[in-house]
């Protein structure tokens, strides 16, 4: 059984994914075309603002987000060690110094208290991860953002659909930075990603970053990138972004499942904020003998994944160049401690019984 399962998403919407590439061939027009302007307002429509600006994948996303907002050389950007590498690795292309802060042991997300211990002058932006579907304290993260007149870029690249007090995740920021990578709760079939925001300014500096800094063709207004995503992908995620509510309910679905047979075991299950929709991009457990139960899992034919092994702080990439502010006790006790269990809106509900009962088949002989 695996983890996730892009294939399987393909298939369930093979013949309307099929007819929207033939439609994008047939048309002679490849590159930032009807489709991809189609979908940036489908999608920033879905997600409540004005405008969305389709790039190349997730990381730059990130990358032109902080760009458009003026973030540069000499500048600090506050964010989390527990995330997906390409968080810091995208402050670092802006050439800004990443500021990493410890998560909250409940959520995994941002500790706002912590955020307010690393603002110094040289700070200019905030980027709070929505990780593993959840979404992090929005409101005291913009109140900070705001005592401090600092940006704030929302790392949405694992929480397409999730709500914080009844806006979506992405809304919240000054800007925004989404993934389509196929795993993704909306997931194209290669890579994609789309920077969103409601302030025209910052929307029409993303459009000039993404290509060379053209307004018009040939003619740079400002040093820009190549990051544009193709015609292809967008006519795929937009067919895609029809069933994004109906198959985050199916997760949600799933892991309820996993809630109500895992709740008596010695596993910390994922939490849901009161005042938050979860969307499960993972269904990410916790034990101190993680690796044994991912072993025992395996023998059972039952693949898992861990986000994230190896927090960045402590990457060999990475270990002793980066301020650290605080203790990284939780951080990296969650490191230690992770496991994602299988999760993907085509996964049945027998499929994940058999998940459940062979954790707890594990964990009744861990306690014996």
């Amino acid at each position: 059984m695996l983890p996730s399962n892009p294939k399987a998403n393909w298939l369930a919407h093979r013949k309307e994914i099929s007819s929207a590439i033939d439609r994008v061939l047939r048309s002679g027009h490849y590159i930032l075309g009807k489709e991809v302007a189609a979908f940036e307002n489908e999608f920033a429509g879905y997600l409540g603002v004005r405008f969305g600006i389709g790039v190349s994948n997730g990381t730059d996303a990130l990358h032109l987000a902080l760009r458009a907002c003026g973030v540069g050389d000499g500048d600090e950007v506050i964010t989390v060690s527990h995330t997906a590498v390409a968080t810091v690795a995208a402050i670092e292309l802006c050439g800004a110094e990443p500021v990493l802060v410890d998560v909250d042991l409940n959520t995994y997300t941002i500790d706002p208290e912590t955020v307010e211990q690393a603002i110094t002058k040289s700070t200019k932006a905030i980027v709070p991860v929505h990780l593993y579907g959840q979404p992090a304290d929005m409101e005291r993260i913009m109140n900070i953002a705001s005592d401090h007149q600092l940006h704030v870029v929302e790392d949405c690249a694992q929480s397409h659909g999730a709500s914080y007090k009844g806006r979506k995740t992405g809304a919240w920021g000054d800007l925004a930075a989404f993934s389509f990578y196929p795993t993704k709760n909306l997931g194209a079939l290669g890579d994609g990603g789309i920077v969103v925001t409601d302030d025209s300014g910052i929307a029409e500096r993303v459009r000039l970053l993404r290509e060379y800094g053209w307004r018009n063709r040939y003619v740079s207004e400002i040093p820009g990138v190549n990051s544009r995503l193709d015609e292809v992908q967008a006519a795929i995620l937009r067919v895609k972004l029809r069933y994004l509510d109906k198959e985050n309910r199916k997760r949600q679905s799933l892991a309820r499942t996993y809630d109500s047979r895992l709740k008596s075991t010695s596993l910390v299950l994922p939490t849901c904020a009161s005042d938050s929709t979860h969307v499960y991009h993972q269904y990410a457990v916790r034990h101190r003998n993680r690796d044994s139960l991912r072993e025992f899992l395996t023998g059972k034919g039952i693949n898992t994944l861990i986000h994230y092994p190896v927090p960045v702080h402590q990457q060999p990439a990475y270990r002793g160049r980066l301020r650290v502010v605080g203790s990284m006790t939780n951080t990296e006790k969650v490191a230690n401690e992770i496991l994602s269990l299988p999760m993907y809106p085509e996964l049945n509900q027998t499929d994940t019984r058999r998940v459940a009962e062979a954790t707890v088949s594990w964990d009744q002989s861990e306690n014996a």
